[in-house]
């Protein structure tokens, strides 16, 4: 629920997924899921015009939000891990194709790409694959340990992450033993095992917000207009 450009970046998130036509969300809650369910609860307070009659409380819609999502917030426990976090979604999820991601990781994802990808390999699994940012500078040594130089952050061409962004078939629930599961353990080396794990590679903007640094990096590419994760970067808050 970390804001940038004045909304969560869950609704960042989400607006990527509803940019290519999926518009039907469920949400794990956990830890202060209440504020996730109040903000979603009064969206379209938040969102759209009204009049208030405020001897009888009567509220008139003067402008409606243009947004058409359908959004299930469930609660998945307070110290369930990601893996049991998705079984317990299970039941909201129906028998079919669906996608996962973390819920403070934006990308400039072609989602209908990813998609495509998944159902064209035929197997339980995708995962997208993304480089790392490079966030320390490294050294070069030499074979007697001595300093030779310094390189400003560099990453390897050929190192790739786990970038969330999964698309995943109802099988895979199956490979998640409990709530003490984090998915990106067992169930995925299972999979990978398996031969049932595919990797979208994505090579395009992938960011974490983890730290208050990450943030205002995000805060600054939004206030610039020139987000790469949205089709509309100008900060006009409609949602539209």
């Amino acid at each position: 629920m970390v804001e940038v450009g004045g909304e969560p970046i869950l609704v960042h998130i989400m607006r990527l997924y509803a940019d290519h036509g999926h518009k039907d969300f469920v949400v794990a809650c956990g830890y202060l899921g209440h504020v996730i369910k109040e903000y979603f609860a009064s969206f379209n307070l938040q969102n759209a015009d009204f009049s208030v009659n405020l001897g009888t409380g009567e509220l008139t819609r003067l402008k409606e939000t243009a947004v058409d999502w359908s959004v299930s917030l469930i609660d998945t426990g307070l110290n369930t891990m990601t893996g049991g976090r998705l079984a317990r979604l299970a039941p909201h999820l129906g028998n079919e194709t669906f996608m996962a991601t973390y819920g403070d990781g934006l990308a400039d994802l072609d989602i209908s790409d990813l998609l495509a990808f998944h159902r064209g390999h035929g197997k339980l699994a995708t995962i997208t694959a993304v480089r790392p940012e490079a966030r320390f500078g490294s050294l070069s040594i030499d074979d007697e340990r001595m300093v030779t130089g310094f390189e400003e952050k560099v990453t390897s061409s050929e190192a790739r992450i786990n970038g969330g962004f999964f698309v995943l078939e109802p099988e895979v629930i199956n490979y998640i033993d409990g709530d003490d599961v984090p998915f990106e353990r067992a169930p995925l080396e299972r999979l990978a095992n398996d031969h049932q794990l595919m990797a979208y590679t994505h090579d395009g903007f992938w960011k974490p917000m983890d730290t208050l640094r990450d943030r205002r990096e995000l805060e600054r590419l939004w206030d610039e207009g020139v987000a790469p994760w949205s089709r509309s970067s100008e900060a006009e808050n409609d949602l539209g």
